[in-house]
């Protein structure tokens, strides 16, 4: 399962949050496929203004910082390389469409690899 937490500052995000999840969304089945749709699972987390910082100051505008959850196996396949780049392309170009293009130069994205056994959903460790 494709999971995404987007932290962003709270007054870029009001207006836009359906439409970024719907962005993201697509973003995601534009790389893994139309499964994908059904099992992605996308957080916004709205930071209030005053609370994120650069350079030792707050800041009015900041581009996106995302945590992409994503199976470790994927990082051992042969295209492995080419399916990272094409994530970052496609959620970089989704966040871009939605909050402006202006922050596309400056979003950023951590793929972080989850061991298989280590999903949980119900209650139940997802396997595979």
């Amino acid at each position: 399962m494709p999971h995404l937490t987007v932290r962003v500052l709270e007054p870029q995000l009001q207006g836009n949050e359906s439409a970024l999840i719907a962005a993201l969304t697509d973003a995601v089945v534009e790389v893994y496929g139309e499964w994908a749709r059904d099992v992605a699972v996308i957080h916004l987390d709205g930071v209030p203004a005053g609370r994120w910082g650069r350079q030792g100051k707050p800041v009015e505008e900041v581009a996106p910082a995302i945590l992409f959850g994503i199976r470790e196996a994927a990082f051992a396949r042969p295209d492995s390389g080419e399916l990272m780049a094409r994530l970052v392309r496609t959620v970089t170009d989704a966040v871009a469409g939605v909050l402006g293009a202006h922050l596309r130069d400056t979003v950023t994205i951590e793929l972080v690899a989850t061991p298989a056994g280590r999903t949980a959903v119900g209650g139940v460790i997802v396997d595979g």
